[in-house]
């Protein structure tokens, strides 16, 4: 069975994004499995969470149900997603470090073309930035010929996300030659990056924003 995973930007009342993180940790959500909560770090408001959760089926409604129930939560918003290449499995990440968050939305005549590119590059992108690609999803509410995707990586910190960006050698040029080819199959792609609240090696103690 193919599990459903939600994305839901979570905004809490303002300097709350602490509090309501640790309850959403603490407590889970009836009927789910939560996946991993994070922070803003670069590109997203202060007080707003980024929440993924695992759903047995198509139910991840429930999910914005029992968010809305808790307190110090102002708005959510959710995309039903499953899974691609990866991740292989539903355990979650739990190494701290700079998480980015990756939207690509592309005509579905590429689709196929663009995980090519993705299983090619990923190997050396990883060896190369000490990285791991985490999951690459694919939105269930699509318009007809077009493809929303989500990819989240890990970086061990934002200035390895820099470094990522200027290759250095063959192998990472190579790397930076298929990611580009990668973009250029997309009519929009945004990025932002995260902190992994719930990490279980460390915390992020950084007032980024």
């Amino acid at each position: 069975m193919i599990e459903t995973y939600l994305h839901t930007r979570v905004l809490a009342a303002p300097r709350q994004w602490r509090g309501v993180a640790d309850g959403i940790i603490r407590d889970g959500l009836p009927g789910g499995q939560v996946y991993g909560v994070w922070r803003s770090q670069i590109g997203r408001p202060r007080d707003e969470l980024t929440v993924l959760t695992l759903w047995p089926d198509a139910a991840g409604a429930e999910a914005e149900e029992a968010l809305d129930a808790m307190p110090n939560i102002v708005a959510c918003e959710s995309d039903a997603m499953i899974p691609t290449l990866r991740p292989s499995s539903t355990e979650p990440p739990r190494r701290q470090g700079n998480y980015a968050f990756r939207w690509f939305e592309l005509p579905e005549r590429h689709w196929s073309e663009f995980q090519d590119l993705c299983t090619a590059a990923w190997p050396n992108f990883e060896a190369s930035y000490d990285s791991q690609v985490i999951g690459l999803w694919r939105c269930q509410n699509e318009d007809p010929g077009r493809c929303r995707s989500l990819l989240l990586t890990r970086r061990p910190d934002l200035a390895m996300w820099e470094r990522s960006k200027i290759p250095q050698g063959e192998t990472e040029v190579e790397v930076r030659r298929q990611l580009s080819r990668r973009y250029d199959l997309c009519d929009d792609t945004v990025v932002y990056t995260t902190t992994l609240l719930s990490a279980e090696d460390r915390d992020d103690t950084v007032r980024w924003t």
